[in-house]
């Protein structure tokens, strides 16, 4: 219920009363006063006035399920999503909720991974509060050897969001490096369970630097964030 709360409040361009709410969502005005509680407990700027209703003026800069969701805009992707405060990888644990069956456009989000992975068995660095590190699970319908599109496509996706945002052009290095001013802000590891002419499950992962300041030494020259590169705020549940 709190994210059809936090989406009608995102969807008005006004005050929504309480009644208004609760003959939208089909639960009693007490029920919608403890979520709209428990979203300002969550950091979420809610104007609250008697005989107008509520009212959202910001929110937090947070992945949570509700905060991801209440945006969410697709038919099948991300309709099943699970976040963590930390994870190993999102991409284990995606492969992990895969083998217990998991649907297909399952999204893994955390907010900080404590092994990243990487091409070739380097760690990607994941310090919370500045970046998005997500896997998307996936059961598409194709022969194996058509697999190896899908890091393309998921690297144009991000592209396009950023260049959005931001309005700076974003270009794609092959094969799973998204890059702005030459340097790289996005990664992206694709790894799949199949058998010789059927696929089980592909996980898709991708880790973006959204906000980070700085960077190991040994990365320093050649890594960089959507901040560092534009000058932007983004918040990061909207790309």
């Amino acid at each position: 219920m709190k994210t059809r709360v936090l989406a009608a409040l995102k969807k008005s361009n006004t005050y929504i009363s309480g009644q208004e709410l609760s003959e939208l969502l089909g639960v009693s005005r007490t029920a919608i006063w403890k979520v709209i509680k428990q979203l300002k407990e969550e950091g979420y700027h809610i104007e609250a006035f008697q005989n107008k209703g509520y009212r959202l003026v910001s929110s937090p800069d947070i992945l949570s399920v509700s905060e991801i969701a209440s945006d969410m805009q697709t038919s099948i992707m991300g309709k099943s999503i699970y976040y963590y405060d930390e994870v190993g990888s999102t991409n284990n644990t995606a492969k992990q909720l895969a083998d217990e069956g998991a649907l297909h456009g399952t999204l893994v989000v955390a907010e900080k991974q404590a092994a990243g992975k990487g091409r070739r068995g380097r760690t990607w660095q994941s310090p919370p509060g500045t970046g998005i590190f997500m896997s998307l699970l996936i059961k598409p319908d194709f022969s194996p050897e058509n697999a190896s599109m899908l890091t393309l496509i998921m690297g144009l996706a991000v592209a396009k969001a950023i260049e959005e945002m931001t309005d700076h052009k974003v270009w794609i290095k092959w094969p799973n490096d998204v890059v702005m001013n030459e340097k790289k802000i996005c990664g992206i590891l694709t790894e799949m369970s199949a058998e010789m002419d059927y696929i089980n499950h592909i996980v898709i992962g991708v880790g973006i630097n959204v906000s980070n300041k700085i960077f190991p030494r040994e990365i320093e020259d050649t890594a960089s964030s959507i901040w560092k590169e534009s000058n932007i705020i983004i918040k990061r549940s909207l790309i």
